[in-house]
């Protein structure tokens, strides 16, 4: 047990020594020292396979939205957000992936923005933003919007003609009705309601995606889906 104690304390000392070299150089070069020290760390942690292990700090414009973000916050609800992080500072990383030399985002958008906005915040964080890194196994467009789709709905917030031009594009990137429903959290009758919405009839042509509706009936009485979608 002394020896592990001994050797616990070694690591802290040559820790605190680096620290110190560290401090000596211009700030942005100590947070890309930092990050990188981080990463290390990361790639050797008991929990290598959790994005949370490692937050990074990013320049705020290397930090981009998407294109697919179903999510959408009220005028009060961003005031809220951008106090919260004036007076709490950040408290949950922007999720975000690498994407042709900056880093797209999954989800955290509006923390995004607030931290790219708000004045106050910038400078308190010195134009950087916190985030971590998605799994690597999650980088295919499909993949990512199914991860952002997945972080709204755990909140409760996403724009339903938002989600239902989603739903039709995950259709025509040939995932199934099965894995759309397993991949985003939905029954079968959500995902064809989102699909009426759309207009598009072709999505109604898979026996799989309703038990209370007959794919072969909705296709033949096209005024009927267009009276359930004005509705």
């Amino acid at each position: 047990m002394r020896n592990k104690d001994y050797i616990k304390k070694d690591i802290l000392e040559s820790i605190e020594n680096i620290l110190s070299r560290i401090n000596s150089f211009e700030i942005p070069y100590q947070i890309e020292i930092l990050n990188a020290i981080k990463q290390k760390l990361h790639n050797n942690s008991p929990f290598k396979n959790e994005p949370v292990d490692c937050v990074i700090w990013v320049k705020n414009d290397k930090v981009v939205a998407n294109d697919y973000n179903p999510n959408s916050v009220a005028p009060p609800e961003m005031k809220l957000l951008q106090v919260s992080i004036e007076n709490d500072g950040y408290t949950q990383p922007i999720v975000t992936m690498p994407f042709e030399g900056n880093r797209e985002v999954i989800d955290g958008f509006h923390r995004c923005r607030v931290g790219k906005e708000c004045e106050v915040v910038k400078e308190k964080v010195l134009g950087y933003l916190p985030v971590v890194t998605i799994n690597s196994d999650r980088m295919d467009k499909g993949d990512r919007i199914a991860s952002t789709i997945r972080h709204n709905r755990a909140r409760g917030k996403h724009r339903i003609d938002s989600m239902s031009e989603i739903v039709v594009d995950l259709k025509r990137r040939n995932w199934s009705p099965a894995k759309i429903e397993k991949e985003l959290g939905m029954d079968r009758d959500e995902i064809l309601r989102l699909s009426q919405i759309s207009g598009i009839t072709e999505i109604f042509k898979d026996r799989e995606f309703s038990k209370a509706w007959e794919a072969d009936y909705i296709l033949e009485n096209t005024e009927i889906v267009n009276e359930n979608i004005e509705d």
